[in-house]
């Protein structure tokens, strides 16, 4: 075959594939800015492929329903502040502090931005996405506490579960507006006594500031 024969053969799928990642991005843009302005259950496949400008039967290859590409944006939003949070422990030695900022930053996070929130609390979904999303990133700081002697827990893994509840409770009131702006810092101080630490050590561990980026 002439090499520029063999070169066209080779880039073709390449263009397909950036072409699909554009329109994969194009209705993941779209449907979160749908859902975050008028709602899950009012916004529908046509609007999003109208907002996204791409044609009504594009969706299908890219996702099976509604559902499914909220799912996609749930993992995709909560991913995105789970990378900040990597981001802003990084340099963090105690597990305790590290398990405190990330809670608080999720806290804080739906406090700023009550769109972003309503859709992470989604009922039917969230725990079940949060733990997809997260799950991963929280098991390995509820480990690394145990090994450390800063977390005593029964089970890790009902602990775990534990930890997603919490976290999803107190941003469903943050968004229904039942909590004030301490939240962040209640939430995680009574998340680290749930993990063993007594109330002065939470107590001290939650005061101190939030590390930046």
């Amino acid at each position: 075959m002439p090499p520029a024969q063999e070169q066209s053969v080779d880039a073709a799928p390449t263009r397909g594939a950036r072409r699909r990642e554009r329109t994969n991005a194009r209705l993941m843009q779209a449907a979160r800015v749908l859902f975050a302005r008028q709602g899950i259950d009012a916004t529908t496949i046509a609007e999003i492929t109208q907002e996204a400008d791409v044609g009504f039967g594009s969706f299908y290859n890219h996702f099976d329903s509604k559902d499914d590409i909220l799912d996609a944006v749930l993992v995709a939003s909560i991913d995105e502040q789970g990378s900040v949070v990597d981001a802003l422990t990084e340099g963090l030695d105690d597990p305790a502090e590290v398990m405190s900022v990330a809670h608080r930053h999720f806290v804080t996070r739906a406090q700023q931005d009550p769109d972003w929130a309503r859709l992470i609390v989604r009922l039917d979904a969230s725990h079940r996405v949060l733990l997809r999303a997260l799950g991963a990133r929280a098991a390995r700081d509820l480990d690394n506490g145990i090994a450390a002697g800063r977390f005593h827990v029964a089970d890790p893994r009902v602990a775990l579960f534990a930890m997603g509840g919490a976290l999803l409770g107190v941003m469903q009131a943050v968004v229904n507006g039942d909590l004030d702006g301490d939240a962040a810092v209640h939430h995680a101080e009574g998340l680290l006594r749930m993990l063993g630490l007594d109330q002065a050590d939470a107590r001290a561990v939650v005061a101190l500031p939030m590390p930046s980026i």
